[in-house]
């Protein structure tokens, strides 16, 4: 395994988030790594649109679900991060599980390792997009790192 210096995590914003923080910190003092949080809004028209085009309503609906998980993200930053670990934190939009292994693969960000939690929002979402955690690991550029929060 190459050096670990730089570590992403993505989080859901469920009652596991804080817990797959936490673990993250932890890895990354050890390594003396930098953080990359990143939350994905779930975009529900980028899929179907070759046979569906939006109303405006529905796409201000998605730049305010994006706004608003902006401020979500800082706030969860400002109350879970240990201000001493070096760390930065962006939103996007798109399938969640694509999302995350684009980011991990692009040059820029330099990610060596992944750490996320084996379980996060569950039912319908579950049932209809798969396990996110399950994509990334099979797909992913770099070492994933997963947590049962449970356990």
């Amino acid at each position: 395994m190459n050096e670990v210096k730089r570590i992403l995590v993505p989080v859901d914003f469920s009652d596991n988030s804080e817990k797959i923080l936490k673990s993250a910190i932890y890895v990354a003092k050890k390594f003396e790594a930098s953080l990359m949080v990143i939350f994905v809004a779930q975009s529900f028209f980028e899929d179907h649109s070759d046979f569906f085009v939006p109303h405006v309503p529905i796409v201000e609906i998605e730049q305010d679900i994006f706004k608003s998980s902006q401020k979500k993200l800082a706030s969860f930053i400002d109350e879970s991060m240990d201000k001493t670990v070096p760390h930065d934190s962006k939103v996007l939009t798109g399938d969640v599980a694509g999302e995350i292994l684009d980011f991990a693969e692009t040059k820029e960000e330099k990610i060596d390792l992944i750490i996320m939690g084996t379980h996060g929002y569950k039912g319908l979402d579950k049932l209809l997009f798969g396990s996110v955690a399950e994509k990334v690991v099979k797909m992913a550029p770099c070492p994933v790192l997963t947590i049962n929060p449970y356990k």
